[in-house]
């Protein structure tokens, strides 16, 4: 009984990840030796390479490209390392400066690499063809392909290695910034002082006036801040307009839609159908739930209230895992024992503390060591879709890896397949197991939920970037100006079930992938739909018993990482993102599910 206990004991503990595979600490030899043993690389590199790219044979090319990605996983290594560590504590001025320090010597180092894929942009279209036919190049042809997309967009050498070199005291330190002041942010809530994870957590609360209370003291707190988010948000706003500029993007969006890989057009298509699909989507479930909440109209804070009368159901660590776990191996063993790794060596962050990081992510690091998530687990169903999510991308990453440091990652777009799929599977598995017929709604009502966040809060915040970088051109932006834009997509987005009351037009402030990578946010509903279309093509294949042909299919297109574009990828099971239908036919399903609450 004893052994059972501390088992059980062990299994409800949150863990925290083991960082050691990296290095054994940050002033450990080993990080002291590979800043040197980079900084030697690259000089030998520069020393054998600068200047001489156009003179290079075919196999001379492949060896350069080879040396190339052998140091840039080196320097992601230290990067990598720094940034989780950064991650797991902000609050501590040792590690901050560890990770400015490392970041800045990372520059440095890296500024004397650029000129190699400098120079093959400047190769002409001969002498490339020539590698991308050679057999000996053939692994690395993609990785090409896309640099050579972004040679009419390329500065000369001097600008772009200035840019490069300003970048750490630019926009990175705005970005630490923004992090570190969220980091610090203390919402009152009642008598305890929350981080913002846990203040957030709150607005799903089963009781009103928490949830209330914690939307209220994040509006009042972000409100305090807002000239600093302000600043924040305008002075990055302008440092893209200027960059792209001189690049001659022609809009804001432009540079995000070729580093994914995908052209305007679809982007426009997916933005349009999504938005052409709100009265179907939000406005039609919203005035239903609000209708379940026995209201006219819903409070901001309401849209994620748990259903009335519905048992609340929270999760152990131990039950999450085993949840998320046996969904990956229902569909496939192969995910479910790749997962299981994540879990059995400490690869995951779980426990919610003052410091870390707010929300979640999967960092895939480098091909020579394995990814690591981030999660703040407090036991809702939505956290445990989070774990499914997280660990989506967790397993897309190690199989990615064999295509190496400069193939492994893929576009945005495409990174979220894995996760939104893995969510999928856990949401299927946790709807079968439930027999408990109001639990079974709610289940149902927090996926429809999951999904409208995914597809059209993205969308809309999308819609939010868009206007404000095009006003931002026209000069500084006020808070109050930033506050009208964002309550302005909102309202169209969540439609007239939903009261916006003053303090929500500060909540912008919180998303970081508007100060990290602007314009990231479209690519969950890329990925959504894609999914939605992918797991419906899913079914029909099981229908038929060919589950492991597909299962076969999916692996396949995980191990590709960046290899292949949209079209390459998704041919194999049918699918097409570059037709109206394909967009139509992932919203229908969202649709469908909110067909079958109304039914409830």
């Amino acid at each position: 009984m004893a052994k059972t206990n501390r088992k059980e004991k062990e299994e409800a503990m949150l863990p925290t990840w083991n960082l050691k595979d990296f290095y054994a600490a940050p002033d450990s030899k080993g990080v002291t030796q590979d800043i040197k043993r980079a900084e030697t690389q690259v000089r030998q590199f520069a020393e054998r390479y600068a200047g001489k790219i156009d003179g290079l044979g075919v196999v001379e090319f492949t060896e350069a490209v080879k040396e190339y990605e052998a140091i840039s996983e080196l320097l992601g290594k230290l990067g990598s390392y720094a940034q989780l560590l950064y991650a797991g504590d902000m609050s501590k001025p040792e590690i901050a400066r560890f990770y400015q320090n490392i970041q800045e010597t990372l520059t440095n180092i890296s500024s004397e690499l650029l000129f190699f894929t400098l120079s093959i942009n400047k190769l002409n279209d001969a002498q490339v063809d020539t590698m991308l036919a050679a057999s000996e190049f053939q692994h690395y042809a993609p990785w090409l392909r896309e640099l050579r997309a972004l040679k009419p967009y390329q500065l000369p050498d001097n600008m772009e290695k200035l840019l490069h070199e300003k970048q750490v005291a630019g926009r990175a330190a705005w970005s630490r910034h923004y992090d570190e002041t969220v980091s610090d942010l203390r919402f009152t809530v009642g008598e305890k002082q929350l981080a913002l994870e846990e203040a957030l957590h709150l607005m799903s609360d089963s009781k009103q006036n928490v949830r209330k209370a914690a939307a209220l003291s994040i509006g009042a707190m972000l409100e305090k801040n807002i000239k600093t988010f302000a600043l924040i948000t305008n002075t990055l706003a302008k440092d893209k307009d200027i960059e792209d500029k001189w690049r001659g993007f022609k809009r804001p969006i432009s540079s995000r839609n070729i580093a994914n890989q995908l052209e305007d057009e679809v982007v426009d298509a997916l933005m349009k159908s999504v938005r052409g699909n709100y009265e179907n989507l939000t406005h039609r479930y919203y005035k239903l739930k609000a209708k379940w909440l026995g209201k006219k109209q819903l409070a901001y804070w309401d849209r994620a209230a748990p259903l009335p009368k519905v048992p609340e159901r929270t999760y152990s660590w131990g039950e999450a895992k085993e949840l998320v776990l046996s969904s990956y191996t229902a569909f496939s063993p192969a995910l479910g024992k790749l997962g299981k790794t994540f879990f059995d060596k400490r690869w995951i962050d779980a426990e919610v503390r003052p410091g870390k990081a707010p929300g979640a992510f999967a960092h895939p690091c480098v091909p020579s060591v394995h990814p690591y998530l981030l999660v703040n687990f407090l036991g809702k169903p939505r956290d445990v879709m989070t774990l499914a999510h997280e660990l989506g991308h967790g397993v897309h990453q190690v199989l990615a890896a064999k295509q190496g440091a400069l193939l492994a990652d893929t576009p945005l777009t495409l990174a979220e397949t894995a996760s939104v799929f893995g969510e999928q599977l856990t949401f299927r598995e946790m709807l079968q197991r439930e027999k408990n017929a109001a639990r079974r709604k709610s289940i149902l009502a927090g996926k429809v939920e999951d999904m409208l966040a995914t597809v059209v809060r993205q969308v809309a915040m999308c819609q939010f970037e868009v206007r404000l970088h095009d006003e931002r051109k026209k000069g500084e932006l006020t808070a109050e100006r930033i506050g009208e834009l964002w309550v302005d997509v909102q309202s169209e987005a969540l439609g007239p079930s939903v009261e916006l009351t003053p303090e929500y037009r500060h909540y912008w402030a919180y998303i970081p992938h508007f100060i990290h990578t602007p314009f990231y946010v479209y690519a969950y509903a890329f990925g959504d739909c894609l999914v939605n279309s992918l797991y419906s093509a899913y079914q029909k294949e099981q229908a038929k018993g060919k589950g492991r042909e597909f299962e076969r299919k999916y692996i396949a297109m995980l191990e590709s990482g960046g290899r292949y574009r949209h079209k390459e990828l998704l041919e194999p099971f049918g699918l097409d993102a570059s037709k109206p239908s394909f967009w139509q036919g992932g919203l229908n399903v969202i649709a469908q599910m909110i067909d079958e609450l109304e039914g409830m």
